[in-house]
């Protein structure tokens, strides 16, 4: 006798870009209800993506709920790729959320409400902004260190007169300024020794940068290094923490919107785009469905 099974939509975004096959790769999935923890991360595992998103609508909170997990079964929050993928599967399915919504658009992130702004862009793709929080700048990682985590040498952690700090808006990620596009590319981090280094400092990711030429679009590239090992193709978590991390410097404006270049090294260039204000740091982007299918539970 056969189990009684239920069935899901999902769908796979590149995330923070407007073309297949480029940003970062998200599965979303749309589960029309709450489901059990244990079966999100059995689904994340399943997917082995590094995150996977599941998301419904809630009538009770008349806004869109979404939980994120790892594919190792840690859940995260905070509005990343991992928001922005959800919420461009929803302008694009039409599902009819945000029109309805009264006053600001918004969404429910595990269980904090974040505002949105949601706009087309000329590829009549959504372009969904989210308010990240004012940035908190914490401790600064002596360059030493952080070089030798990333198999660099220390002048290559070297731009004007800034230091690798934490800044914090929905998580705390280290900022890493490097001296050349060379140096950013030589990145190569030791998996130990950078975990040993955001355990002891109290950050989550590694987001190595430099300052691009002043008639490129973008303000500067980066890249994202997990502790735990891997490359991000785009991450909006850390963008706004470089949106603060500059604003302080005083090298971008308030009120003006600037992009950041990411992914290259992994051939999937991703388009992350911020704006520092006095409410917050906004971090926008576009998202592309690439695969959906059906999910069976």
């Amino acid at each position: 006798m056969k189990s009684e099974q239920n069935t899901m939509p999902y769908y796979v975004l590149d995330v923070f870009t407007n073309e297949r096959f480029k940003g970062n790769p998200l599965p979303v999935v749309v589960t029309g209800k709450p489901l059990e923890t244990s079966l999100y991360q059995q689904i994340s595992r399943e997917f082995g993506y590094l995150e996977t998103s599941f998301m419904h609508y809630s009538k009770e909170d008349k806004a869109l709920r979404v939980r994120s997990f790892t594919r190792n079964g840690r859940e995260i929050s905070g509005a990343g790729h991992n928001l922005l993928g959800a919420v461009c599967l929803a302008v694009l399915k039409d599902m009819n959320i945000f029109r309805v919504q009264e006053g600001v658009p918004s969404v429910i992130m595990k269980d904090r409400r974040i505002q949105l702004n949601i706009e087309n862009n000329s590829n009549d793709l959504p372009f969904i902004g989210m308010l990240q929080q004012a940035p908190r700048y914490g401790n600064t990682v002596p360059a030493e260190d952080i070089a030798a985590a990333l198999h660099l040498e220390q002048e290559d952690v070297k731009l004007f007169d800034w230091h690798p700090t934490v800044v914090t808006t929905e998580i705390s990620h280290l900022m890493v300024p490097l001296r050349n596009i060379d140096a950013l590319n030589r990145a190569t981090p030791n998996a130990g020794a950078l975990h040993n280094i955001a355990t002891g400092y109290g950050f989550q990711g590694c987001y190595c940068f430099v300052i691009t030429d002043k008639d490129t679009p973008q303000v500067a590239q980066a890249r994202f290094f997990h502790p735990a090992g891997g490359e991000d193709a785009a991450t909006g978590s850390a963008a706004g923490p470089l949106g603060g991390f500059l604003f302080q410097k005083g090298y971008i404006h308030k009120d003006k919107e600037y992009a950041i270049l990411q992914g290259v090294k992994l051939q999937q260039p991703s388009i992350l785009r911020f704006r520092f204000t006095g409410a917050g740091i906004w971090v926008s982007g576009a998202s592309t469905i690439v695969m959906e299918g059906i999910l069976h539970v």
